[in-house]
């Protein structure tokens, strides 16, 4: 990672900083800007492990899809409430055992953060997961990357 993307404190100057990047032709840049971005945001939900933070950075990543497609910040409001209902690890056993599009897989890869969805955390981190989840994520894994 660049040195002043590294230097970064705060959400917000991580999108100053990527902003500018992209105005400067940098999309290097603006993507080290927007992984930071993701990073600082779950450093700040207080994660009671590794898995949980990874967890938290794919929520935030998804944030960042949605600002990407949308124009504007949005919440993963349905996340966020399963999180709160179920705690982070159910909330993605629920997301990954879900009938979904790839479509939100596709636009992590071109964002270079393909390593943030709840799939990849959940391969990251099998023990904390039950058998079925990971069997789900690792044939999901295999299908979007064929």
């Amino acid at each position: 990672m660049d040195e002043r993307v590294q230097k970064l404190k705060t959400p917000d100057e991580c999108e100053r900083f990527a902003r500018n990047a992209r105005e400067r032709n940098r999309p290097d840049l603006a993507q080290q800007a927007a992984r930071r971005a993701v990073d600082l945001r779950a450093e700040g939900r207080g994660a009671a492990s590794d898995a949980e933070r990874d967890a938290l950075r794919a929520v935030y990543a998804y944030e960042e899809l949605l600002y990407r497609k949308n124009g504007r910040r949005t919440s993963a409001a349905r996340t966020w409430q399963m999180i709160n209902r179920y705690g982070v690890l159910e909330a993605v056993e629920r997301a990954v055992n879900r009938d979904t599009n790839p479509s939100g897989y596709l636009t992590l890869v071109e964002m270079g953060m393909q390593d943030l969805a709840f799939e990849a955390v959940v391969m990251h981190y099998p023990q904390v997961f039950r058998v079925e989840t990971i069997a789900r994520a690792r044939r999901r894994l295999g299908e979007w990357q064929a």
